[in-house]
């Protein structure tokens, strides 16, 4: 049976970043490995460094080891966190099993008698962790193996999830070889971050970071053409099986015209086409002056939104997206969400893209995002697009490629839910 720590996912967080990026993984719960020195060293021994944590009913206290436990004198790092404060203190060195004795005295600095469920501190310990007694009670106590959460061997791991999507979206063939290359239309606010996607897109696959498409903070947005943009693989300069394509931004009185959204999804706009501020629609542009053809047309949709600021969008844009939402489906084209700069959300680290969607923070984004806007959970991805950065970064490609395949297997479903007739004119065409 699974044993279960009794820190919250934000004790937790703060611990972590305290300690600079550590993960923690429970070895020892003296409420079911028992309330023994014994069973605690004979468990704990050999592990590495370890956070030990006793729970009293108003704080916690926690005592850092920078070693093994086993023989030799020891230097210990004790902090005391409560509700609003962290105080911290350093003792020792001393014989590990020192640390174990009771001492109601005060001789030690630090002391920790597990039978009686009890820790005692100096009167120095006490005034420095702000303490107003020389002893704490707790309920129970855990001891946690300490490893950093970007270690060698996760990132191998990382690296080689990384190659296996690239590995899958280079090798993607649309659904029933209906088209060579799936349309992806990028919908979302100013400054969301649709063209910053495009680019670190292009980034990984060009093998280092790039900025093709102008990113900028411009209040009505950089985006004043329709772009459709192909990516090059730097590995063999052959163009991958998918188009990204640009908009103007959603604004509640600028940018997109919502009546060009329909011309945009069934092909009519060629790649840099003008957004028209005078609302007129030219009767035929380039090559589409009649039906457009299915290679031209959007296969699916991705919303883009600022997770630091989707949860304030006006009334007026979220009708507007769901106006767009009502259009998409009468036009039987998928949708997805890509929630960016999730990496700026509060106490998110970089250590925490790896499992990013067991983070408290994201998950409450991803509920007020379904809540707000209608959108289907399973349907909503978070990324961290290259912004600042000088380098890639395993960590952040993984996310934005799978998010990426999710969008291609997406546009499948589109291919397959077309009319037969549909397919069998496109086919001949």
């Amino acid at each position: 049976m699974a044993v279960a720590t009794h820190l919250t996912w934000m004790q937790e967080k703060k611990l972590q970043n305290y300690f600079g990026e550590k993960q923690f993984s429970l070895l020892y719960k003296a409420s079911v490995h028992g309330f023994s020195t014994n069973s605690l060293l004979q468990i704990c021994s050999r592990q590495g460094p370890t956070l030990t944590v006793i729970y009293s009913k108003d704080r916690i206290v926690a005592a850092y080891m920078h070693k093994n436990y086993g023989e030799g004198n020891y230097l210990i790092t004790v902090f005391v966190f409560q509700e609003t404060t962290t105080t911290e203190c350093k003792v020792g060195p001393f014989k590990l099993l020192m640390s174990f004795d009771k001492d109601p005295g005060g001789n030690l600095e630090v002391s920790m008698h597990l039978k009686e469920k009890t820790m005692y501190f100096s009167v120095k310990a006490k005034k420095t962790l702000g303490l107003l007694q020389n002893y704490i009670s707790f309920q129970d106590c855990e001891v946690f193996r300490c490893e950093d959460l970007l270690d060698e061997r996760r990132m191998n791991g990382i690296t080689v999830l990384k190659e296996s999507l690239l590995c899958a979206i280079r090798s993607y063939i649309p659904y029933g070889g209906l088209v060579h290359k799936i349309r992806i239309l990028l919908l979302g606010p100013v400054g969301a971050g649709k063209s910053s996607f495009f680019n670190s897109v292009r980034s990984i696959f060009r093998g280092h970071v790039t900025n093709q498409a102008l990113v900028g903070s411009n209040p009505t947005g950089t985006s004043e053409k329709y772009r459709a943009y192909f990516i090059k693989d730097g590995k063999d300069n052959n163009t991958l099986p998918f188009i990204l394509c640009d908009s103007m931004g959603l604004s509640e009185k600028e940018g997109l015209d919502m009546d060009d959204i329909p011309y945009i999804l069934e092909g009519h706009f060629p790649d840099r086409y003008q957004f028209n501020s005078l609302k007129l629609r030219p009767k035929g542009i380039g090559n589409h002056t009649g039906c457009p053809l299915l290679k031209d047309r959007i296969h699916c949709v991705a919303f883009v939104f600022n997770a630091n600021s989707v949860g304030e969008l006006s009334h007026e844009m979220v009708e507007k997206i769901k106006k767009i939402q009502r259009e998409l489906i009468k036009s039987d084209v998928v949708h997805v969400v890509l929630l960016t700069h999730v990496d700026t959300l509060d106490l998110i680290t970089k250590g925490d893209l790896i499992d990013i969607y067991k983070c408290v923070p994201v998950k409450l984004k991803l509920e007020a995002v379904h809540r707000k806007l209608g959108f289907a959970l399973s349907d909503i991805f978070v990324v961290s697009n290259y912004t600042s950065e000088w380098e890639l970064e395993p960590v952040i490609d993984v996310l934005i490629l799978s998010a990426l395949k999710e969008m291609l297997w997406a546009a499948d479903d589109f291919l397959e839910n077309l009319p037969l007739e549909k397919t069998e004119i496109r086919r001949k065409k």
